[in-house]
């Protein structure tokens, strides 16, 4: 087994903890396809964002905080070497799963206040096509925090070098609950 094979088993090890420390609801329970996403109520706690659609994002504005499950994303990623191969497996696996986030939003007991879905990545190419818009994080602490959590995920999902990579900085990925609903309600 190599490096990545014994951290991501490491990481399943310890990511029952992490789940339960997070408070994340996963969406697949009762599905036949598997979900990648993770869930959670959060308050925002950013800069206000306006979105195109004009829909303004302010502090302690109630938005589903969506978490990708990476230590199932990168072992059904293990064997593969190809980045192009990953990033059209990732836009699948996300554009399968946001079913899922609206009908956990529909049925959600707050559902006339969350604002709509929020995630942080450092990957995000082809997000505009799945409906996200994206901001910058200006807390230059919170964006450095962010980055440590996720350089390690960006290190196990990459198949070059570590000396090719150049790390994105890390961003908001934000969708309105009227545009998750409209483009993925079922």
């Amino acid at each position: 087994m190599n490096f990545r094979g014994y951290a991501l088993t490491i990481w399943e090890t310890l990511d029952p903890l992490y789940y339960t420390f997070t408070r994340l609801t996963y969406l697949d329970k009762d599905k036949e396809e598997p979900c990648i996403f993770r869930v959670r109520l959060t308050r925002y706690k950013g800069r206000s964002l306006t979105l195109n659609d004009g829909t303004t994002i302010t502090k302690n504005d109630v938005l589903v905080k969506i978490h990708l499950h990476n230590v199932r994303l990168l072992r059904t990623m293990a064997n593969q070497n190809n980045d192009l191969y990953k990033a059209r497996h990732l836009y699948r696996l996300v554009q399968k799963s946001l079913p899922n986030v609206a009908e956990y939003v529909q049925k959600h007991s707050d559902f006339g206040q969350i604002k709509g879905i929020i995630g942080i990545t450092l990957l995000n190419k082809g997000c505009h096509r799945l409906g996200f818009e994206t901001f910058s994080i200006k807390s230059k602490i919170y964006r450095l925090f962010k980055l440590s959590a996720l350089y390690p995920i960006f290190l196990l999902s990459s198949s070059r070098s570590t000396q090719s990579l150049k790390i994105p900085d890390p961003t908001y990925l934000i969708m309105t609950r009227e545009q998750l609903l409209e483009r993925y309600q079922q």
